[in-house]
């Protein structure tokens, strides 16, 4: 079992920036002590993520394949010896300070209330529903985060994860890595945000120099992959489109609503496959399109043959089968036609996919663009990790064409792009880029762009000049430097305690 450590060197978590990142942590205990009179007695650190490949695929069942960065959230601590939980946020003009009940108010979230503690009280109640208490101890806390919100950086997983963190150390208790993450991925249901859990894994267990290829089903794992050392070297592009996308307000037209339609898409091709009455199919909530792939090869054997090799085989007869599950309606499904594909009644299948808790808004539901997205993204991070294990050829080309693929099947397929996300990506491109994508759950937010070492700074100045300059000419070079950036695999969360 992995625990989250605790580090006394600031050099540790950060492989850029050094300095001014101390700086930072300095400055975060000198407002702790002239906000509470004391100095905090720990940091709780968890960064944001990007995801090179693999969208809307991990709440599908799918691997995925993310790596932590250094833009994170930082939770300032100390116990205050009453029933009390203060939180204030450095950024006090947008984010204003509140105070809950340990054993109280803390536990009451309303979803339908746009507030920025609600993702503080999500991390707080995840952990204490975990180990069924309510009584907690009343401390002070301070936020600073650098992961933009809406950007498609996960924002809400790093507030989320270092709540977590903070409620587990002064509560003395200590959950594992796996348990973390599984927590703080269930946690966001109580702000409307049904979250397959990717974010929060990559957030909680990230490596530095590693990406990570997680598995979710039947078990949550996370395998560390290193990039091959190719020449010139590869380096990972962030550019912010600066459109934001709030998962909170667009949930139910956008990211529930494709939860939904993978969902509803999962059932109707168990059935399909005449497997929808087996116990793995029929006793499983939600059923996803990956237990419906390894139900269906359930019985047969693999023994000796190539791990990704079968993968494949099984991915692309599922894209076959899906195109004949759906293919009779490419135009969409009703709400009726759904439930009649089922036997069922609109209302029945409303409540099995839970519904009432992730709303959602929609006159026609896609199956049949989703399946085909949800299996064509697996196949690719497949590829895209044995590319990475077993090199060979023009690498950085052959995962920039993943890339590409993958922004393509995102805009057509799964309709989360946007003009702004597809113009940076053709920007990147035209300029030297191998791969351009979005990243994140995307309808705006970030575009994430594999790029030759030597040609970082072409890329970056052409995205400066054809982008930001024409639709973002007010931006100031701190605010262009946060939306533009080189990065590498980062460290995961950590406790921070000063040597």
């Amino acid at each position: 079992m992995s625990f989250v450590p605790t580090v006394t060197d600031i050099g540790s978590i950060y492989s850029l920036n050094v300095e001014v990142q101390s700086k930072r942590y300095a400055q975060l205990a000198k407002s702790f002590e002239e906000l509470y009179g004391s100095k905090p007695e720990f940091t709780a650190r968890a960064p944001g993520r990007v995801n090179i490949i693999g969208e809307h695929i991990d709440y599908c069942g799918f691997p995925v394949f993310p790596m932590a960065i250094a833009p994170d959230t930082l939770i300032a601590v100390r116990a205050n010896g009453t029933d009390r939980v203060r939180v204030a946020n450095v950024n006090a003009d947008k984010y204003p300070a509140r105070d809950f009940s340990a054993s109280g108010d803390v536990f009451d979230i309303d979803s339908a209330l746009h507030e920025w503690s609600n993702y503080f009280k999500c991390g707080y109640r995840g952990v204490f529903d975990h180990l069924g208490r309510k009584d907690g101890r009343g401390f002070d806390a301070l936020l600073d985060g650098t992961v933009p919100a809406g950007s498609g950086l996960s924002s809400s997983a790093a507030f989320v994860c270092a709540t977590e963190l903070a409620v587990q150390r002064i509560n003395g208790f200590e959950l594992t890595q796996s348990e973390l993450a599984s927590i703080a991925a269930s946690s966001e249901c109580h702000v409307g945000v049904n979250s397959g859990g990717m974010d929060q894994t990559a957030s909680i267990m990230g490596q530095q120099g590693s990406a990570l290829f997680i598995e979710f089903y039947p078990e949550l794992r996370a395998t560390p992959v290193k990039f091959p050392s190719v020449s010139p070297s590869i380096a990972f592009v962030i550019a912010n489109t600066l459109v934001v996308s709030d998962k909170h307000v667009t949930a139910p037209i956008c990211y529930n609503l494709r939860v939904v339609e993978t969902r509803v898409g999962a059932l109707i091709l168990a059935k399909h496959l005449g497997i929808s009455e087996r116990p793995a199919c029929k006793d499983v909530d939600p059923l996803t399109f990956k237990i419906v792939m390894d139900e269906y090869f359930a019985d047969q054997a693999d023994s000796g043959k190539d791990e990704v090799q079968v993968w494949i085989d099984r991915l692309s007869f599922m894209l076959e089968e899906s195109k004949k599950a759906f293919g009779s309606q490419p135009d969409g499904y009703t709400r009726e036609s759904m439930a009649a594909a089922l036997n069922s009644s609109p209302e029945v299948l409303s409540v099995k996919v839970h519904e009432n808790q992730f709303p959602v808004r929609a006159d026609k539901f896609q199956l049949l663009n989703r399946a085909l997205h949800a299996f064509s993204e697996t196949l690719r991070v497949v590829k895209f990790r044995q590319i990475c294990e077993q090199p060979s050829g023009d690498v950085a080309r052959a995962l920039g064409d993943l890339m590409n693929d993958s922004q393509d099947s995102c805009r057509d397929l799964f309709e989360c792009s946007c003009p702004e996300l597809d113009e940076v990506c053709a920007i990147a491109r035209r300029a030297g880029a191998f791969g351009s994508r979005l990243t994140g759950a995307g309808w705006g937010g970030c575009s994430v762009h594999i790029v030759p070492g030597d040609k970082v700074e072409e890329v970056n100045k052409a995205l400066a000049e054809e982008y930001y300059a024409k639709r973002f000419p007010e931006l100031t070079k701190e605010q262009l430097d946060d939306a533009l950036f080189a990065t590498a695999p980062g460290c995961g969360a950590c406790y921070y305690n000063e040597a």
